[in-house]
């Protein structure tokens, strides 16, 4: 009992300094069916504090009704996308309650929010993405990164193994590849990550704002519930060990989506060879 009201005490303390702060952790805006997010604690260098994690979990499921939104690009202020974890939150926490459940607890909500939610949700890194930073950028469904831009889960090297990280990252690139990034704690270049499959594309500083906006755009392009089908059956497929059952599977899919208003539309279109007019 006495760690319960430990915790809460500490859990309110949390609540406060985010509501003193006067400024927001995430910034959002909506473009051309495109939300932008923006991780915007620069002083602490994007650390994945719980109040960080909680008000862009609430950010991008906000946006799972608005249908105008077709996909979602998160980037960054400063220098660093994030610098994983904030340790001294971590430990203040297991010095006062005994437990850093309610934040690892929100790290997960956080990364699984942004797997289930009906839109694409592309990482844009200009910089340091190191630990949970990593995991954020290995659970998004795309990458964009800058040639100078650096990944590491170096949990291991301060004796807390990046364990969380490790499930988005296995899920990300070859589990050899995943396994030596959290054993050895080493960074990671832009390019090196693009060849393991942790990012879909590097570019130069300059374009890379350009370059993702392009390829958000391209997606927006798409009819909204089409790509909603598509985002959540290639997750489910994927996870099916059972080749004949995926097939299956996609085969209902398919079936159910002609049967769609934007599928008849988008193959009249295509037979008829005029622009499709999307109903989503």
């Amino acid at each position: 009992m006495l760690a319960r009201q430990g915790f809460g005490r500490v859990a309110r303390e949390l609540g406060r300094r985010r509501m003193s702060t006067g400024e927001e952790k995430i910034l959002s805006e909506v473009k051309e069916g495109v939300a932008f997010l923006t991780l915007n604690d620069n002083s602490k260098r994007n650390a994945l504090s719980f109040s960080l994690m909680t008000e862009l979990r609430d950010k991008i499921q906000s946006f799972e009704e608005d249908r105008s939104v077709k996909v979602a690009v998160l980037r960054h202020a400063g220098k660093v996308f994030s610098s994983g974890h904030d340790l001294k939150e971590l430990s203040m926490l297991q010095k006062t309650v005994g437990s850093t459940e309610k934040v690892f607890a929100a790290c997960s909500d956080l990364m699984l929010a942004i797997r289930k939610v009906r839109y694409p949700v592309i990482a844009e890194v200009s910089g340091l993405a190191t630990a949970g930073g990593c995991q954020l950028v290995a659970a998004c469904d795309l990458a964009v990164a800058s040639e100078e831009a650096t990944f590491s889960t170096p949990g291991v090297k301060i004796g807390l193994f990046c364990t969380t990280p490790g499930v988005a990252i296995a899920r990300s690139m070859h589990a050899k590849h995943a396994m030596s990034m959290l054993l050895t704690g080493d960074m990671l270049t832009a390019e090196q990550a693009l060849s393991y499959g942790l990012v879909n594309q590097v570019t130069t500083p300059h374009a890379l704002q350009a370059t993702t906006e392009s390829l958000a755009m391209k997606i927006a392009a798409a009819p909204s519930e089409t790509i909603s089908i598509g985002k959540a059956a290639f997750y489910k497929q994927a996870s099916m060990e059972d080749l004949v059952a995926a097939y299956e599977y996609g085969k209902g899919v398919m079936v159910n989506n002609m049967k769609i208003a934007d599928a008849e539309e988008g193959i009249g279109a295509f037979i008829e060879k005029r622009k499709p007019v999307w109903k989503t």
